[in-house]
């Protein structure tokens, strides 16, 4: 993921998860370990549609949508596809399965969250590592494994507006599902 993914998705999760609007550019730069000069290049496009109020020392989130839906927007998951494989038995198992050191994404992080399913799915997404493929190895057939580069600020499972982006950008008709359920969450936890 880009470092302005990475500032999008921390100041997301300041605002849907943690309820804070209010946040400093210098703070955002120390918790992420980039520049200022990154963090203030990544509010520019999110002032000029008016999903935030910059001032001298602080900015305030005021549209959070705005800023999920041009995050999603930008992303590009498929960049940080590491591989991906038919894996052996259903979802469920292949969830099941899965090495402690994964991050759930997409589908399976909606299901943990909410305890719901908008629909059945086929694929499992997954940020992983070395330790994935060791347990599912790349074998023939289409992907319903996709494993994606893991990053260590990851926790369990992907955060509220991390699955978002990640499902916009999925293809399957039963993604779209997912985004319409999210984003009744999403309203919501911002009301």
């Amino acid at each position: 993921m880009k470092k302005v993914e990475l500032i999008y998705k921390e100041i997301l999760d300041e605002a849907i998860e943690r309820k804070n609007r209010a946040m400093t550019q210098i703070g955002i730069a120390k918790k992420l370990k980039v520049s200022i000069s990154t963090v203030h290049h990544a509010l520019k496009p999110l002032k000029k549609m008016n999903a935030v109020n910059v001032k001298q020392r602080m900015f305030q989130v005021t549209e959070p949508k705005k800023i999920l839906y041009y995050w999603a927007s930008i992303r590009n998951p498929e960049k940080d596809v590491v591989y991906k494989t038919r894996a052996k038995g259903t979802v469920k198992e292949i969830e099941k399965n899965m090495p402690p050191s994964i991050v759930y994404a997409a589908y399976t992080a909606y299901k943990i969250r909410f305890k719901d399913a908008p629909s059945d799915y086929s694929e499992v997404y997954v940020y992983g590592d070395e330790n994935t493929r060791e347990r599912y190895p790349e074998e023939k057939g289409p992907a319903n494994l996709i494993v994606l580069k893991k990053d260590e600020s990851m926790g369990k499972i992907t955060s509220i507006a991390h699955t978002f982006a990640d499902l916009w950008n999925i293809k399957s008709w039963y993604a779209k599902e997912y985004v319409k359920a999210l984003e009744e969450k999403i309203d919501g936890l911002l009301e």
